[in-house]
């Protein structure tokens, strides 16, 4: 992973990232009392701006936490860690906590500010070998809370997880549960059957993902047919296709699960469908208004 780009955000002021500090009460911190964002920027504009701050305000509110800035205010923002950034392709990481007391309090406290920050990262880019050959995934039984439609920064069983798949050479760790799909680590998890594309529905055992529901739309311009309901893990492993999406790569192709090849054990042709309706669909969102 490269590092993040030298300039944050951090309660109001861009600075340096390397002298970005908080209070080690910062209930983020002691809690992970915390809600974030992920998403790209191409061209130096932020991508599915609205879909990303309606999920964190909804998160600010499932947590019992005022959204800290209007929409105008997250895209002056944004626009200008972008900008200071240099502009061009990255993602930023955008993080809500709920702020320091001077205590440590399991209870939610009623008055305290919000710890606002952001940051930009390098875009890591789809080369060609991932469009040639796919991604490899393993799975594992989800270790995770019982809210993962919160995007939290409660993340360590998605960090276990996720390292398993590291240990293994592999990119992506996808979840099960009672013989069921969840989602990965990081990413949602689409499956092909028949070139039908398969998810399973949103809820309190999944993010809602902001990627995955462009991908749908995207299915259904390009005539593949969608269906949400709950994916078996026999369904999983007898896939044709085997999608992962996610906001810093946008959907990628996995062709390897647990070491045995996903259909032909190549990139097949609706991923190759999808991967292009969503590059065209980056030029036609461009000099739409941001929000």
């Amino acid at each position: 992973m490269s590092a993040p780009l030298p300039i944050a955000y951090l309660d109001g002021q861009f600075l340096a990232v390397a002298e970005a500090r908080i209070s080690p009460l910062d209930r983020g911190f002691l809690f992970a009392d915390a809600v974030y964002e992920v998403l790209p920027a191409y061209g130096g504009r932020p991508f599915l701006f609205t879909p990303h701050f309606d999920r964190l305000d909804r998160s600010c509110r499932e947590i019992r936490l005022q959204p800290p800035h209007s929409r105008a205010e997250w895209a002056r923002l944004l626009t200008g860690l972008v900008e200071r950034n240099g502009g061009g392709d990255m993602y930023l990481y955008v993080h809500v906590s709920r702020g320091a007391e001077n205590d440590r309090n399991h209870a939610i406290p009623k008055a305290v500010r919000p710890t606002v920050f952001a940051m930009a990262m390098p875009l890591p880019p789809v080369t060609d070998d991932v469009k040639r050959d796919g991604v490899a995934a393993i799975t594992t039984e989800d270790p995770r809370w019982k809210r993962c439609d919160i995007k939290s920064t409660s993340l360590l069983g998605n960090v276990l997880a996720k390292t398993l798949a590291a240990d293994a050479g592999a990119t992506e760790a996808i979840l099960l549960a009672g013989g069921l799909l969840r989602e990965g680590s990081s990413t949602s998890v689409l499956v092909v059957r028949d070139g039908v594309l398969h998810a399973p529905p949103e809820g309190p055992e999944i993010l809602p993902g902001t990627t995955r529901a462009l991908v749908f739309e995207l299915a259904r311009r390009t005539g593949v047919r969608v269906r949400v309901e709950p994916v078996p893990e026999a369904v999983l492993r007898g896939a044709d296709e085997l999608l992962i999406s996610f906001a810093t790569r946008g959907v990628l192709p996995v062709t390897r699960l647990d070491g045995a090849a996903v259909g032909t054990g190549r990139p097949g042709p609706v991923w190759t469908r999808l991967y292009e309706a969503l590059e065209a669909y980056k030029v036609e969102v461009a000099s739409q208004p941001l929000y």
